[in-house]
């Protein structure tokens, strides 16, 4: 459903884009209908009357397109929330015991165990290199 209205939705750009260039420009850039008396198809007031109304229907459509295609999106996607995954402390995890710790607590123990174990200043140095008896 998504992938036939998005093949409609590009049909109906590339009419609005092409609808558009068609129009007679102010300044005469890229307007197909050059004020001569030339005698096309259509000229003068019945060209400017049908193009603005195409435009105008192809403008519409194109919301259209845009809000349905929206609303298909959204739908198709759960919703999203930072709060979706988290954790009430005091809360009974899946396992049914109370999980008690809060996010604080959790932290300080990840910091306690990743910090670099330091020896006490009390403690011997450990040996750095094979130990050779004194001969004395």
């Amino acid at each position: 459903m998504q992938s036939v209205l998005i093949v409609v939705h590009l049909i109906i750009v590339l009419a609005l884009v092409v609808v558009v260039l068609l129009q007679r420009s102010e300044g005469g850039a890229l307007g197909m209908g050059g004020g001569g008396s030339g005698g096309g198809f259509m000229t003068g007031r019945g060209q400017a009357n049908v193009l603005t109304r195409t435009t105008a229907i192809l403008a519409g459509l194109f919301f259209i397109t845009s809000l349905a295609l929206t609303i298909l999106a959204n739908q198709q996607s759960g919703p999203r929330s930072i709060f979706d995954g988290a954790t009430v402390p005091g809360a009974a995890t899946p396992g049914g015991a109370p999980s008690g710790d809060s996010g604080f607590e959790r932290l300080q123990q990840l910091q306690e165990s990743e910090a670099p174990q330091v020896p006490s200043p009390a403690a011997p140095p450990a040996p750095t290199g094979p130990q050779v008896p004194n001969a004395e």
